[in-house]
């Protein structure tokens, strides 16, 4: 059966009561993003919802090796996994906002396997060679703590092909156009016929773009911030572009020179004035609960083990009422849309 997560901002005095919401809703995974001058800080929000819920599988949605060492992330996801009673995810994914607004660049698909390896290494007991000496994590042990799953978020050909050899769940960060859903389930078939690793060893899943709401010119409107923040993860500098389809290649050239970082994932972007309906309809699931299914049941029939929903919200600021906003607007999904794949 394939499993619904909502992922949302962390919110002190606010993430575990919606976390409650979310679970009561019927949904089985909760990501919080990573991104510190932004938001706040995932870990201790991951942890109250750790202890507001019973079955809510939680984690990062996503964190990255620039901002944490690899031990840091490895001791928090341990802890979170011990505190959770083993309901944690490791979401991880090459780094963007978080590591822009500190002046620095985002980690190279290598640099983000080599982490990956890395933080596996400390969650299985082992010690890391750092040059001058072995570092354990003293306190992991795996026969106590079970082992965080690795999810990686990937957009592009070369991450996809490697989170299919070493992660334990490969998560595609491409809209939700069925042509590129497809597309990216094929580039991590191909891979997987090239190294032979088990398709039963790993899960494959989805960042959706989905806004449920009877109206559909407000679903779309909704839905603008979010179609351009995804459709940027096409536009990174050097990315390659040549497999994209047209619907897609006009918006990321622009998007390389013009994406409004200083206002990433805000309704102020300047280079939303770049993302027209048309395109929102076509790279987002945005519309009535019956539209909503028939999309998403085209990516679902791909194959997709899991899809992670990238909502919403009628409410820009502030943040505690945003959150609440979008949740209200998920309960919409949840008792129209969610009960047809249940």
């Amino acid at each position: 059966m394939t499993e619904f997560g909502v992922v949302m901002e962390p919110v002190p005095r606010c993430s575990a009561q919606m976390s409650t919401l979310i679970e009561q809703m019927g949904f089985d995974i909760v990501l919080c993003v990573d991104t510190q001058n932004l938001s706040a800080d995932p870990y201790g929000q991951l942890s109250l919802i750790a202890n507001a819920t019973s079955t809510l599988k939680m984690g990062t949605g996503v964190t990255h090796p620039v901002t944490r060492e690899a031990a840091v992330t490895a001791s928090a996801m341990a802890s979170l996994q011990e505190e959770s009673g083993g309901r944690a995810i490791c979401g991880i994914g090459r780094g963007d906002s978080s590591a822009a607004h500190i002046g620095k660049k985002q980690a190279t698909t290598e640099e983000l396997r080599n982490y990956v390896m890395r933080v596996q290494s400390y969650f299985r007991g082992e010690a890391i060679d750092v040059g001058t000496m072995q570092s354990p994590i003293r306190w992991i042990d795996p026969e106590v703590i079970t082992p965080v799953p690795i999810d990686i978020a990937c957009t592009g050909p070369k991450t996809i092909a490697m989170a299919c050899d070493v992660a334990e769940r490969v998560t595609f960060a491409v809209g939700s156009a069925t042509e590129r859903v497809s597309w990216a389930m094929q580039t991590a078939s191909d891979r997987i016929g090239e190294t032979g690793r088990s398709r039963d060893d790993f899960k494959i899943g989805a960042y959706v773009n989905l806004i449920c709401d009877p109206d559909e010119k407000a679903a779309i409107s909704m839905a603008r911030m979010l179609a351009g923040l995804v459709a940027h993860f096409t536009a990174m500098k050097d990315a390659p572009t040549e497999h994209l389809p047209e619907q897609l290649k006009p918006i990321t050239k622009k998007l390389q020179s013009e994406y409004d970082m200083k206002n990433h994932s805000s309704e102020a972007g300047e280079h939303l004035n770049l993302i027209d309906d048309a395109f929102i309809d076509w790279f987002s699931i945005a519309g009535p609960p019956q539209k909503c299914i028939d999309r998403l049941g085209e990516l679902i029939d791909l194959g997709l083990d899991y899809v992670y929903l990238l909502g919403g919200s009628p409410v820009p600021e502030p943040r505690d009422a945003r959150l609440r906003a979008m949740v209200d607007q998920t309960e919409i999904f949840a008792k129209e849309v969610l009960p047809s794949f249940k």
